[in-house]
């Protein structure tokens, strides 16, 4: 199976968080002053308890094509530095144009960037929410320049992403650097990031509701069905396994998959109590893998965990698309297409539960991550489902590492 979103994986060439433009500086040194942070979050605490006066949310997305014309373009920016040929493109771009060369994403992003506003106002939170994308217009460098010209200069970052990998966190603060080096804005602008939110209550609700919607919905359907015969997928995006390895800090000791799978794991674990659902199978599940064969990639994907359910006495399946918050093109294609044919192929009953998307849960949870570091809320007073959490709102000296391309300048974390 092709990725739908080769930029994604984490096996991607340079970070494209902005238009073309200069390669940003070295690195610091390991330990030194957190690079484009506050004050309050300079000397890396691992969370920061000092509240800061920010006078802007950035909200950042990954960015997506909006017609035909924009499809090998946005790919060439995700795929940068890897010289890609378009006729290899063209292999991933027939699934934008399935579409009519649109990504639901940016839309998406419209829509989660209203909604964060309607709840910042209902709650009296007189902050601005500007929208940047690594990948494709408005661009990270677009949002920065707004934020200049509105004399916005502390900016508390949301990426819309929720666990720890390089392409799912690292990647969002080199891509900051990147932003700040790009635009002259580093003496200026100050970029802070809220932690990552796998485990935030916010995150986590509407997937239990979806759970226990998606196996309601079978048993009523399919009458005769028998709860054992069900087993719920939690998909997320595969990722290169020595890229997993290295996500998040290394003397946490995650193991092979590193943090990234033990952050799946645990919010499933929560998910499935949660749902009233520990009577059901269930298992973490991967898709959407790219990059050559010969490399490994973290298993089993989600097709080949399908075909093999009918054997083990399953005829109906909930997939979960838990490592996404909306409805992007992983899960249009990748789910909704590929997936739910699979099943029917094998003779499984199926349904997919929605993502996040503007679920009132989970954007008010956005909201109480931002006022988190506003107020400088304690440790012990912020909400985490699992153990793991409440995570860290400055990254661990050489959390994350892409193994392939080493180090670069990242924000909102110790370096490397």
């Amino acid at each position: 199976m092709v990725a739908t979103n080769l930029g994604s994986t984490g096996a991607a060439g340079a970070p494209r968080g902005r238009k073309p433009g200069p390669a940003a500086s070295a690195p610091c040194a390991q330990g030194a002053i957190v690079p484009g942070a506050t004050p309050a979050a300079q000397q890396g605490a691992e969370h920061v308890t000092e509240p800061v006066a920010y006078d802007a949310i950035l909200l950042a997305g990954f960015g997506g094509p909006e017609g035909q014309d924009d499809v090998i373009p946005f790919l060439r920016n995700v795929t940068s530095g890897r010289g890609i040929p378009d006729e290899r493109l063209e292999e991933v771009a027939h699934h934008y144009r399935h579409f009519g060369g649109v990504s639901p994403i940016n839309e998406h992003n419209r829509e989660l960037k209203a909604a964060l506003e309607a709840e910042l106002a209902r709650r009296g939170v007189d902050l601005p929410v500007l929208w940047g994308n690594r990948n494709w217009d408005p661009y990270l460098n677009d949002a920065l320049a707004e934020a200049k010209a509105a004399g916005r200069t502390k900016l508390i970052a949301i990426a819309t992403s929720a666990y720890s990998s390089y392409s799912s966190c690292r990647q969002y603060r080199e891509d900051f650097a990147d932003a700040l080096a790009d635009t002259g804005l580093g003496d200026v602008i100050q970029i802070d990031k809220v932690r990552q939110f796998f485990d935030h209550p916010g995150f986590v609700q509407p997937f239990v509701e979806g759970v226990r919607d998606g196996i309601a919905s079978l048993l009523e359907q399919n009458p005769g069905l028998e709860r054992s015969a069900i087993e719920v997928l939690f998909a997320t995006h595969s990722i290169p396994s020595t890229d997993a390895a290295k996500s998040g800090p290394a003397e946490r000791g995650f193991g092979e998959g590193g943090a990234y799978a033990a952050q799946h794991l645990a919010v499933a674990e929560v998910v499935m109590r949660e749902a009233g659902a520990d009577d059901v199978a269930w298992q973490l599940v991967y898709q959407s893998r790219s990059g050559p064969p010969s490399m490994p990639w973290l298993e089993p994907d989600i097709n080949d965990a399908i075909a093999e359910l009918p054997a083990a006495g399953r005829s109906a399946v909930v997939i979960v698309p838990l490592g996404f918050v909306s409805d992007h093109m992983e899960v249009l294609w990748d789910l909704d297409n590929e997936a739910l044919e699979t099943a029917g192929e094998h003779g499984l009953a199926a349904v997919r539960v929605p993502t996040p998307g503007t679920h009132p849960a989970y954007v008010a949870g956005l909201v109480d991550l931002v006022l988190e570091r506003v107020e400088g809320t304690p440790v012990a007073d912020r909400p985490a489902v699992t153990e793991l959490g409440p995570w860290y709102d400055v990254c661990r000296p050489g959390c994350c590492e892409n193994v392939r391309l080493g180090f670069r300048p990242a924000l909102a974390g110790i370096a490397p």
